[in-house]
């Protein structure tokens, strides 16, 4: 990833050169082509979270992902003393964003293995001695998503809170535990619940002495491929992601219909057909909808999503239909080398990461179909602003190799997305019948429009990241 236009002054978290035990604030000054330029404030506690006691009722903090998409931290305490963290992610733009400095806490609730949930994780064990909590799933994947965190931090020249001891410690702090199995946390109980956004991905419900909170993290009620949707549960009060609010999906098997006629198209024309997808999740749907509807068709299958998907076939306990994902398995032909590479050029599709091309084998792929305009593109997920997705769509160039290079093959976008839409959040909300309803992981637009939908029952709050919420 390259810096993507004019200058940008940002702040982030980020570890200060002198040590691992500095403070993480910094500000950062970007510039187009040259490396970033950090400037470090003083050592200090510089975390926004409050010193008061609670008095009663539950805390939340948000350190990031309040009003805001991804880059995910919250912290929630009571009048007992017990404290946890939910989720630290980073958010993958360019810049790469990072949420607050966390307070100490003992213990972290990881909801699932996505970068923006779970990337700054290490940085919470190598500071703060912190155990993470999360289901076998996403402890797998962890190690993978982290490393791959640090490679392209290192590549790119962005700066990164934790370092290799960090990642190394993290990977030994995991707890993990299974869909409907209690817990303690100091004064409080605790379960997962399956969260239907990718496999091993988790809801929380926390029993405190005084109510019932639920979690909802990134979630969907939608059955998809590979994992079934979650279910709603009574609580008091109810912590949602809003991140499409205000916006319904459309048909999901509509949509998938749409997918494999455009690829048989595509293929019937003598053409290729690149499917870029996010490695963990997106992949794997895409490759379960092409094979259970054209089991014909020559799938080549290369980047990281290759390994995620071993080990989601080691934990086939969070996957709807594992035999239908041993099958898929077998039949595409996954790419391990760069004569593998060369032969999948002659494939009907390509599924590879990155789903945003921003980098990762689909720019290999690209730079040699992109001469034959029989081959097309098709995108099947969110295309962030800066991402080479979305220069794509709107200018119909994106960098490959450093250089900006016009594309005029066809490109097509369909809406695969393990989110909630508009009306699976509400009618979530209502089924879980709270007291409050928390809507966060949203831009103003979207945490707008879902809050709408709720005047006096239940109440709605909107969070701001820095400042706090007392809940009773």
């Amino acid at each position: 990833m390259t810096s993507s236009g004019a200058d940008i002054g940002i702040n982030h978290s980020s570890r200060n050169v002198g040590g691992p035990h500095h403070n993480i604030q910094h500000s950062l000054i970007w510039k187009e082509k040259l490396a970033p330029t950090m400037v470090l404030y003083s050592a200090g506690r510089t975390t926004s979270y409050p010193s008061e006691t609670v008095e009663e009722g539950i805390r939340l903090h948000f350190l990031g992902g309040g009003d805001e998409v991804g880059n995910v931290g919250c912290v929630l305490e009571d009048k007992t003393g017990t404290r946890i963290l939910i989720d630290y992610g980073l958010a993958p733009t360019r810049p790469p964003k990072y949420p607050s400095e966390s307070p100490p806490v003992d213990h972290a609730i990881i909801t699932h293995s996505h970068i923006d949930h779970i990337g700054m994780a290490p940085w919470l064990v190598g500071h703060h001695n912190t155990t993470l909590h999360g289901t076998e799933l996403t402890a797998a994947v962890s190690e993978m998503m982290w490393r791959d965190t640090y490679k392209v931090s290192s590549i790119e020249g962005y700066p990164l809170p934790w370092d290799m001891r960090d990642l190394d410690v993290a990977l030994g702090a995991w707890n993990t535990h299974k869909f409907g199995e209690w817990f303690n946390i100091g004064e409080w109980r605790l379960r997962f619940h399956r969260a239907g956004h990718i496999p091993g991905a988790a809801m929380i419900e926390i029993e405190t002495p005084e109510l019932r909170l639920l979690w909802g993290g990134d979630m969907d009620t939608r059955t998809s491929p590979n994992v079934g949707g979650a279910k709603a549960m009574d609580c008091d009060i109810l912590c949602i992601e809003s991140t499409y609010g205000g916006r319904e999906h459309p048909n999901r098997q509509e949509e998938e219909a749409r997918l494999v006629t455009r690829v048989k198209e595509i293929v019937g024309r003598g053409g290729v057909a690149l499917i870029p997808a996010f490695a963990s999740g997106r992949c794997q749907d895409i490759l379960r909808i092409l094979y259970e509807a054209a089991p014909h068709l020559e799938v080549h299958f290369d980047g990281m999503g290759t390994r995620i998907t071993q080990h989601w076939m080691n934990n086939q306990q969070y996957i709807r239909n594992p035999s239908g994902l041993e099958k898929m398995w077998r039949w595409a032909r996954k790419v391990r080398s760069k004569s593998d590479r060369k032969k999948a050029l002659g494939a009907d599709v390509i599924v590879t990461t990155s789903g945003m091309l921003d980098g990762g084998p689909a720019i290999w792929y690209l730079n040699r179909l992109r001469h034959d305009l029989s081959n097309a593109i098709l995108l099947t997920g969110y295309q962030a602003e800066g991402s080479g997705g979305r220069g794509l769509l709107d200018n119909g160039k994106l960098p490959i190799f450093g250089n900006l290079t016009q594309i005029d093959l066809d490109v097509d976008q369909f809406q695969l997305s393990n989110h909630a839409g508009h009306s699976e959040l509400e009618t979530f909300v209502r089924e879980c019948k709270p007291k409050h309803v928390v809507f966060f992981h949203g831009n103003t637009e979207s945490r707008d429009a879902i809050s709408a939908e709720f005047i006096q029952t239940p109440t709605p709050h909107l969070p701001v990241n820095g400042t706090t919420l007392l809940l009773k």
